[in-house]
Parts: C-alpha cells; structure tokens; sequence
C-alpha cells in the first residue's frame, strides 16, 4: 500500500460522541501522505451529542475509495442501526477496504450491518455484551484486531486504536513518531478509567447512571439481530 495515495474515512453522524472521531483524526492526519476524510450523507455541519459542531469533507455519493473505514460511537449509533442507507455505505465501502475499523460503540453499528459475523470486536465496557447478540465475540480489550477487523473500546481509547492503526499500515517507528508529537503520555489523575481498576461501587454507580440508555441501546441491537437473522433465513 502506497502512503502517497493513502485514504482514511471517518464516518460523521448526527450525536457521536466527538473524541471518538476527533482522536482518531489527530494521529491519522499526521500520517505521512494520509488524506483524511469526514464522511456523511450531506456537507452541512454535524452537532455531537455534547454540542460540538463538526463540517464533513465529503458524502456518501462523493466519497472517493478507501484503504481504511473508521465507525466512531456515541448516541447517534442507536439511529444508525437501522440506517438504511448508512449501513449500506458501510457494506459498499467494507468490501473495498484494507482495513475495517471502528471505536467505542462504532463495532454495534458493523454489526448491524452484518459485518462481525464470527470476528472477535471490542467497545465500550458498558454495551460490549452487545455485540455477541450481532454474531460477533466480544473482546473486553483496549484494542482488537481480527483479520483485517481493527476495534476500539471507549471513547479514549480511539487514540490508542489509532496508532495501532497507523502501526499496521505504516510500521511502528512512524507510529511512535506520531505519539510522541502529540505527547501522549497519559498519567490519568485517577485510578478507575476501566472497570478492570475502578471499585465495585464506582462500577455499579456508573452502570446504574447509564442503566436507562443502555436498555434503550439493546433494544436497538436486538432489532438488528433479527434483521440480520431474518436476513440470513430468506438467503
């Protein structure tokens, strides 16, 4: 693969969580000779769920090949579930791909789509039984790699992702080039950014904080489920 004519494409949606985009972007623009681009239906501005508003570079009918196809998570994935249009994009552009990629809950929206069949996948820790329900075996790890499948768990761990990412395509020196610009040292100020550190107590306040949206969040991934399996039964 040519660095010179490397193409990366984020998928930009209405309510993603905006560092599972804007992480991964930061290290993928300084890879050498990468053209990045925010890909959605339209070239309006796109509104985060926390407010941030985001200008997509290119649309679904315009997007040009892609050597890598990244799914960001966030709220907004419950609508993409059943997408239409947005899962077929991501079916087309699978089949074209060197690599396949998601962050956070990103991997439910590939399984939607019916594209984990069998590969092992990580997201979020808060909906990463989820994704067993779309055929997928989950993987309570930072980053995973199936094949050509690269996933990412939460949210911050799309810069982690990324440079695995970037590792892959253009070898690990450039990658720890890439780190150590963005200085990314992390030395978090507490110990409990994972249920693997954090107490019984700060993981059950958390799981019963996003209790009602993860409920919510099933139900969108069980309808998929039956979509793919009702699918599988007519072929």
């Amino acid at each position: 693969m040519s660095a010179q004519t490397l193409a990366i494409g984020l998928l930009l949606y209405p309510d993603l969580t905006q560092l599972d985009l804007t992480g991964p972007f930061e290290v993928f623009a300084r890879a050498p000779g990468a053209q990045v681009h925010l890909i959605w239906k339209t070239r309006e501005p796109v509104v985060s769920d926390r407010g941030m508003a985001i200008l997509p570079s290119t649309t679904f009918e315009a997007c040009p090949k892609l050597d890598v196809l990244c799914v960001p998570g966030g709220p907004g994935q419950i609508a993409l579930m059943e997408d239409n249009d947005t899962l077929a994009f991501i079916r087309r552009k699978s089949a074209e791909v060197n690599l396949l990629t998601s962050v956070c809950t990103g991997s439910l929206v590939l399984g939607a789509a019916g594209l984990l069949q069998g590969r092992k996948a990580t997201c979020h820790w808060g909906s990463l039984s989820q994704l067993a329900l779309l055929g997928a075996e989950p993987v309570g790890e930072r980053v995973v790699r199936d094949g050509n499948l690269i996933t990412g768990a939460g949210v911050t761990s799309g810069i982690d992702f990324a440079l695995s990412v970037v590792a892959a395509l253009y070898g690990d020196e450039i990658a720890q080039a890439i780190q150590l610009q963005m200085e990314y040292d992390p030395a978090p100020p507490f110990d409990c950014g994972s249920p693997r550190v954090a107490s019984a107590e700060q993981v059950a306040r958390a799981s019963a904080q996003a209790a009602g949206f993860i409920a919510k969040r099933l139900k969108a991934t069980q309808k998929a489920a039956l979509r793919l399996s009702n699918s599988a039964c007519r072929s």
